[in-house]
């Protein structure tokens, strides 16, 4: 945690950048204007900025000076996958309850928002999936296919949520738990299903599709926990 004066010039430049003072991609002024402009030390002003560096609130570029970052939310959620790549299994089992309610309203509406482009990427993603010649690609690929579902959303946060949520390591985690071709194929023919329901324009059965895949991977990593892996899925 920061010191209290650190925090306060967290708080006070967030303010600048709320208030539209500071909007994304501009300057802020040099450290000793900085600090002065924020009533507190210029060391103090120093550490708010790294804090908000680390946060990619604030972009550092080397002899030029520092920058409000775009704000997206893709950059400004980075951080929801570093932290999920440091929980243990308990709570790696919490993120998948998360997901089980967020990647299922995400599927629906890209069975609403999908294009012709991105039904042919998911479709050669599967096709991707079902030649990998080893773990590492098709966690690769399962990563792709969830990813491409969540853009085609069209909802950057919710897309950016669920990027960290899914992260890597998570999905490593429930391939562990996965033994012999039959669960490799039962991964596949649910992202199967889902695509079909993506390219039959149908939100509801997308969802219910979802729902299914997702709280199938929670029971298969349940068992990875409780120490008796018995079939697969990410």
């Amino acid at each position: 945690m920061a010191a209290p004066r650190t925090e306060t010039a967290i708080a006070r430049i967030r303010d600048l950048i709320t208030s539209g003072e500071l909007a994304p991609g501009s300057r802020l002024p040099p450290e000793h204007e900085l600090a002065a402009q924020l009533g507190l030390s210029r060391n103090t002003a120093r550490e708010a900025v790294r804090a908000l560096v680390t946060a990619r609130v604030l972009d550092v570029r080397r002899g030029d000076g520092t920058y409000v970052t775009s704000l997206t939310p893709e950059l400004l959620l980075e951080g929801v996958g570093a932290a999920v790549e440091l929980m243990r299994d308990d709570g790696v089992l919490e993120v998948l309850e998360v997901r089980r309610y967020l990647e299922p309203a995400a599927t629906a509406l890209a069975a609403s928002r999908i294009d012709a482009a991105g039904l042919g990427a998911l479709r050669a993603t599967i096709g991707r999936m079902r030649e990998a010649g080893d773990d590492e690609e098709f966690v690769a690929q399962d990563a792709t296919f969830h990813a491409g579902v969540a853009d085609a959303a069209g909802n950057g946060t919710l897309a950016s949520l669920l990027a960290g949520l899914s992260s890597r390591t998570m999905r490593v985690r429930v391939l562990r738990a996965m033994t012999g071709a039959d669960a490799l194929q039962s991964t596949i023919d649910q992202h199967e299903a889902i695509y079909a329901a993506l390219a039959a324009g149908d939100p509801n059965l997308a969802h219910a599709l979802a729902v299914q895949h997702v709280v199938t991977t929670e029971s298969w990593l349940r068992q990875l926990v409780a120490g008796e892996p018995d079939g697969g899925g990410a």
